[in-house]
């Protein structure tokens, strides 16, 4: 296995690989999957090098964090002491998956963290963060009640997800924040505006997820029931159509590099700086291999000068959730 630098997420947070496996996918968000793949995906990511895997409390109602546990318990020791945990929670889910919105009380938090340590059959979590800004409940209070946890030895960083940098310094002012979860590829470039530069000040990393738009740019498509992308701006109409164009662009750039346009996507968010790792949402084999070939990709500034041409954010078709999720987002604000 050939041995790449690890990247610090923020001044004062851990040490991971170049790249983190986001789980969400295995719990049907992309349609059906298959418990017994997402085990061997998670395995083939940790064979590779990877360390941090990423889920949600409300990934399939606890069964992401399941599915999470059953890979880690079929590790060996060696490879399970290299894995770090980061685990999203606050999100509120009924019986049939239909979402009832946001806590993050500081009660609350203490709930779904004793939940997610049971489930993840772990006595601590390594970065524990709020998936979502609870516009009821003041910042200060949710992360000071993860700054309990983690004087308690059940939570060891705290992270932040979707949220703008008045919510990260406020955050700050209560405990440190090693890393934000934000969406940040070719297609969706809107924190390169001000919150990446704000960021840096801070001290604080950034774990970028939706690299390739949730497989826009990778030429995936909506597989039917249960596949969320089906409501989404970029993958429905005209704006699919539109899309295809850029997609296709992308394509031609890494045949002559002689890569595939997942690499070459995952080479040009590894290329905006040492401080952000990529989450990448495999949930196959295959596809987190073919991920983690990127890591081999060195752009030159050329390079990412025509990338950045080719597939020009401000041409990407539609944005990245629905009208009613985008104005829940801190970090659009």
């Amino acid at each position: 296995m050939t041995e790449f630098v690890a990247r610090r997420l923020g001044a004062d947070g851990p040490r991971v690989f170049p790249l983190a496996l986001g789980c969400m996918g295995m719990s049907g968000m992309y349609g059906e999957s298959d418990d017994a793949e997402s085990v061997r995906t998670i395995h083939a990511a940790v064979e590779g090098g990877v360390t941090l895997l990423d889920t949600g409390d409300f990934y399939g109602m606890g069964h992401n964090e399941l599915v999470v546990r059953r890979a880690l318990s079929e590790m060996s020791g060696a490879a399970r002491g290299k894995v770090l945990l980061s685990v999203k929670f606050g999100a509120l889910r009924s019986p049939n998956g239909v979402w009832n919105g946001f806590d993050g009380r500081p009660a609350a938090v203490k709930n779904f963290l004793a939940y997610s340590l049971n489930r993840l059959g772990v006595d601590h979590i390594d970065i524990y963060r709020p998936a979502r800004l609870d516009g009821a409940v003041p910042i200060e209070e949710t992360v000071g009640a993860i700054a309990e946890m983690v004087t308690a030895g059940y939570v060891r960083h705290i992270g932040l997800s979707e949220v703008g940098l008045d919510t990260v310094r406020r955050a700050k002012t209560v405990a440190p924040i090693c890393d934000v979860q934000l969406e940040y590829g070719l297609a969706s470039r809107g924190l390169e505006e001000s919150i990446l530069f704000g960021l840096r000040e801070l001290g604080v990393g950034v774990t970028a997820y939706g690299v390739l738009s949730r497989g826009l740019l990778s030429g995936s498509t909506p597989t039917g029931k249960g596949d969320f992308r089906a409501f989404l701006p970029r993958f429905t109409g005209d704006n699919f159509t539109k899309n295809q164009t850029l997609v296709a662009a992308l394509g031609e750039l890494a045949a002559a590099r002689g890569v595939s346009a997942v690499q070459m996507a995952i080479a040009w968010v590894l290329a905006r700086g040492e401080d952000i790792v990529p989450v990448i949402g495999s949930r196959k084999v295959a596809q987190v291999r073919e991920a983690l070939g990127a890591l081999a990709v060195r752009l030159s500034a050329e390079e990412i000068a025509k990338l950045e041409t080719a597939v020009p954010a401000a041409e990407i078709a539609g944005t990245r959730y629905d009208k009613h999720q985008m104005a829940m987002l801190d970090s659009e604000k």
